[in-house]
């Protein structure tokens, strides 16, 4: 059975992901018996195997290519087949999902001509589990349900128990628990009826996760002592052994607080199993595993406020995980050194390994957070704790300090670690590394405008700190509220501020005004600041700061306001009027069960009336005519008055066009082309959007769109708003941009005031939703 260590990244609080446990029978990490050993592609697969299990999985894909080549210079299909897919597997432990992917590809090409679906299932389900330690949910459906059917057609136990074990792993994924476990279980009974032990074991530990999920603790301990017993009967022990053992072990932390009054048999328990793992895969030679081992058992002493034991541990798996060239679980242990050296009062010493971990998590984030366990499971971010963890330090050691110099440099490294989390954060929702490619083309902010202040509201979980960078410099304000608290409020003030007919948002406007924006009026004042930029962060995205109130008036009508996921993701430069011709496209009339929009019509004359234009109305607005467009002409500005929808998942959100939905992913390879160009796409309006009420990640996409289809500016809607208003705002906002004098916030200002004082649209639910992103000059 072969499991990929790549695999193994579960948050640290959390027990083993499922991805961690999904059985692999079909190619094991040893050379079939067909092939000769004694021949030179037989060495090869057969030192791929030996340094597989080792945990050297750079030196089992170099065996294993060199195997695929031998073959394929002989003809020998199956035999280059079989190294193909072992390659899939040692790329995918080191973290290169792409690379994989194209090895299982080019595998089942070969085996599509021989014609044989016995040679194409397993390929089938290695494809399937692939897609889904990247959590492309759908493509890892296909094949997975592709390999099933055959499985059942078949009737092969030992099949049948992989296959429902991957799809039950699907159906967690999906939240579809009840159905996972009887995956779960029916995949033990074949698994066991087969005599695959291991795999029933495995098996059996996802049962027992998704029975803690569906709220049955009990039962879940039962499943996991069964499971454990299953592995302890097993001989002869194998690397696979001592990841089953770490996953049940996990498992049993996890039922900690479920289970109170059981917690120091449990704890024992845990512990024990822990040191069992360490002591077979230290027999093993198996190094990556011996460093997860120890690793949870350092985190297990931690929770038990072992200190001395704990940081024994952590360091002794650290310095493991250096030796294998392993950075997956190398931050890992990073972080919890700089964690337990923070409890133990050794501040210097916690922010430098906080910061070594920063820096080894770097290149490798977008797999940590494919891979990640329960993260994704319950919408939470995996290793955002790591950045606000370190910020937080810094920002303490700042509040100790005595040396202007000494506090104005944590500040500084402060934000600099909220900056790169956010960039972060942008790049694991695209799933790409767009947006180190954005940043590579940026000049930095070297100094700020005399008349603008940046501000970080960083949301701790007792208080909140807010960081403003001013033309003098950084300042730091703690205000007391909890992130409880303040994300409370701000759900209820954006469920309110949308109900037009009312003024029930006016006491909540009114409390995040002096939690966000009192405790910083006298810098601002004294600096003479026109202009706010914010970079917030989880559900200070989702609402309209503009109809923030201090009691007598909104915060629009003393500042321009604008947002951006990134200081380091903005482009500095001013707009470019001169150059500044817009294709508009959009769509009146009622397309695909979505109503009209009659006023998307005179959003496009005002634009017709003020700058040079091109449209494509109703049936002219189809992708493949946006596409030609886009491609064939010059635009400084497209602005798209359509329904749009953002959600969590960057693939589930969409534009709509007269002939379909335009999705990010398309909306960035057709405008992609500006990032080629000298003179950029300056502005994206998008005026018919919407987001989810609480959905964080959604208005995350909202602000990314832009940057990801290389717009310097976006101009986007919160919540839908099928009315004259919106027309009047997005022209006003048009004729105040013609100024060379007026920035694009102060454009956006201007219009939204000008609605402020309308009798008629005076209510924020018309005007406050417009927000302008990224590039505000």
């Amino acid at each position: 059975m072969l499991i990929p260590s790549r695999l193994f990244l579960p948050v640290i609080q959390c027990a083993i992901c499922y991805a961690l446990l999904m059985a692999l029978p079909w190619l094991t990490a040893t050379p079939s018996e067909s092939h000769e050993l004694l021949s030179p592609a037989g060495s090869s697969m057969k030192a791929g195997s030996l340094a597989f299990e080792q945990g050297a999985f750079g030196d089992a894909l170099s065996h294993w290519k060199q195997a695929a080549e031998i073959y394929k210079g002989f003809g020998n299909v199956p035999g280059q087949i079989e190294a193909l897919v072992l390659s899939s597997q040692a790329s995918l432990g080191l973290g290169q999902s792409k690379q994989a992917l194209q090895s299982l590809e080019l595998a089942l090409g070969l085996a599509q001509k021989s014609g044989d679906p016995l040679v194409e299932a397993p390929i089938w389900g290695h494809l399937g589990r692939a897609y889904l330690a990247l959590r492309q949910l759908p493509q890892a459906s296909e094949f997975l349900r592709q390999a099933s059917s055959f499985a059942h057609k078949q009737n092969s136990s030992p099949l049948l128990a992989v296959t429902l074990n991957d799809l039950g792993i699907l159906m967690v994924l999906q939240h579809q628990n009840e159905k996972a476990l009887d995956a779960f279980q029916a995949s033990m009974t074949h698994a066991q009826s087969a005599g695959l032990s291991l795999l029933a074991a495995t098996a059996r530990t996802n049962a027992a996760r998704t029975l803690l999920r569906l709220n049955q603790p009990t039962e879940s301990r039962l499943a996991l002592d069964a499971a454990l017993d299953q592995l302890k009967n097993l001989t002869p022990t194998s690397r696979n052994t001592s990841l089953g053992l770490i996953g049940i072990a996990l498992a049993y932390q996890r039922l900690l607080p479920h289970l109170p009054q059981a917690r120091n048999p449990l704890i024992l328990r845990t512990a024990g199993v822990l040191k069992q793992a360490a002591t077979i895969a230290e027999q093993q030679g198996d190094k990556r595993t011996l460093s997860y081992a120890l690793g949870y058992l350092g985190h297990l002493y931690e929770i038990e406020f072992r200190m001395d034991d704990a940081l024994q541990l952590t360091r002794r798996a650290l310095f493991i995980a250096q030796s294998v060239d392993a950075p997956e679980s190398l931050y890992r242990w990073q972080w919890q050194l700089g964690r337990q050296l923070a409890a133990t009062g050794q501040l210097d010493q916690a922010i430098a390994a906080y910061r070594q971990a920063t820096m080894t998590l770097q290149p490798i984030r977008i797999e940590v957070a494919q891979a990640s366990s329960d993260g994704p499971f319950d919408g939470q971010d995996t290793v955002k704790p790591l950045f606000f963890e370190l910020a937080d330090l810094l920002l303490q050691r700042a509040s100790l300090g005595d040396e202007n110099s000494a506090v104005d440099s944590d500040l500084f490294a402060a934000r600099d670690a909220i900056e790169a989390y956010k960039s972060a954060e942008l790049r694991d929702y695209f799933k790409d590394d767009c947006v180190d490619a954005v940043r590579s083309r940026l000049t930095t902010f070297d100094r700020l405008s005399p008349d603008t202040a940046v501000i970080y509201p960083i949301m701790f979980s007792s208080r909140l700190e807010l960081l403003m960078s001013l033309p003098t410099g950084l300042k730091r304000i703690a205000v007391p509220v909890t992130a409880e608290q303040l994300t409370q409020e701000i759900r209820v003030f954006r469920r309110l501020v949308e109900k037009r007919t009312t003024r029930e948002y006016l006491p909540h406007a009114q409390q995040l005004y002096n939690w966000l924006i009192r405790p910083l009026e006298a810098d601002v004042s004294r600096s003479a600041i026109t202009t706010l930029v914010f970079v917030p962060d989880s559900a200070l995205r989702t609402i309209p700061l503009a109809a923030l109130h201090d009691g007598s008036t909104f915060l629009i009508n003393k500042f321009a306001l604008a947002m951006t996921p990134g200081l380091t993701l903005t482009d500095p430069r001013p707009l470019n009027r001169e150059k500044l011709r817009f294709l508009t496209a959009g769509l009146t009339k009622s397309v695909q069960g979505f109503p009209p929009l009659p006023h998307v019509a005179d959003e496009i004359q005002a634009i017709q009336q003020l700058y040079k234009s091109d449209q494509l109305m109703d049936n002219a607005f189809q992708i493949s005519r946006l596409e030609r467009e886009l491609r064939e002409e010059r635009y400084g500005g497209l602005h798209i008055g359509t329904h749009g929808q953002f959600s969590t998942d960057v693939n589930d959100s969409f534009l709509l066009t007269f002939d379909g939905r335009l999705t990010m992913q398309t909306l960035e390879q057709l405008i992609g082309l500006f990032r080629f160009r000298q003179d950029p796409l300056e502005l994206l309006t998008l005026s018919a959007c919407q987001t989810g009420i609480g959905d964080d990640r959604a208005a995350l996409g909202l602000a990314g769109v832009a940057l990801k289809a290389g717009a310097r500016s976006a101009l986007a809607t919160l919540w839908f708003i099928n009315d004259e208003a919106s027309a009047t705002l997005i022209a006003e906002f048009y004729r105040q941009l013609r100024n060379p004098a007026v920035s694009k916030a102060v454009a956006l200002q201007r219009a939204q005031v000008r609605l402020v004082n309308d009798r008629v649209y005076g209510h924020p639910a018309y005007w406050s939703p417009f927000l302008l992103m990224n590039n505000w000059l």
